[in-house]
């Protein structure tokens, strides 16, 4: 692989708590429920593990960002599923004839402790992607009980991602 034909991106989200748990949308990250009476405000399904990782592929391929490919003032969009989301900036990729390298994602919550589903997280995210476990990292941190993620306001995401092309 030539240096020119790697292009890094790095993408990052952040949603707020809702004041109560939301049984119709529930806490959803890198694809996977996961069982924790928590919900997250958003437009879609505020799934930010996917939503980071969209805002990471479209930025290595220079094409803008998350918020111009899928405003949230689209009705069409409301509600969505995340994967979905995913699904349409792979195939961006596709079209623009990028791949997927590798990727790594940190989340950072106070709660929920996300420590227990790491794994099931990963390879939901690699699944999604398409591509090996071996090249995927997720990772969790929280912010020493510092700021709003400190104060469970809410969550963020960041995700570095590295892409090879042919074009």
């Amino acid at each position: 692989m030539k240096a020119d034909s790697m292009r890094i991106g790095h993408g990052f989200d952040v949603h707020r708590f809702t004041e109560n748990f939301d049984i119709s949308k529930p806490l959803k990250l890198a694809g996977r429920l996961i069982p924790e009476e928590l919900s997250l405000e958003a437009h879609s399904d505020g799934d930010l593990v996917l939503h980071a990782v969209c805002d990471a592929m479209l930025g290595a391929m220079a094409i803008g960002d998350i918020g111009e490919h899928f405003p949230c003032n689209n009705a069409a969009l409301a509600g969505i599923d995340s994967a979905e989301l995913l699904e349409r900036v792979l195939q961006l990729a596709d079209k623009n004839q990028f791949r997927l390298v590798n990727v790594d994602v940190t989340v950072i919550a106070q709660v929920p402790k996300l420590s227990p589903y790491r794994y099931e997280l990963r390879d939901s995210l690699s699944s999604l992607l398409q591509m090996d476990s071996d090249r995927v990292n997720l990772k969790a941190s929280t912010t020493e009980q510092l700021g709003y993620i400190g104060r469970k306001e809410g969550m963020a995401c960041h995700a570095v991602i590295l892409m090879h092309t042919n074009a």
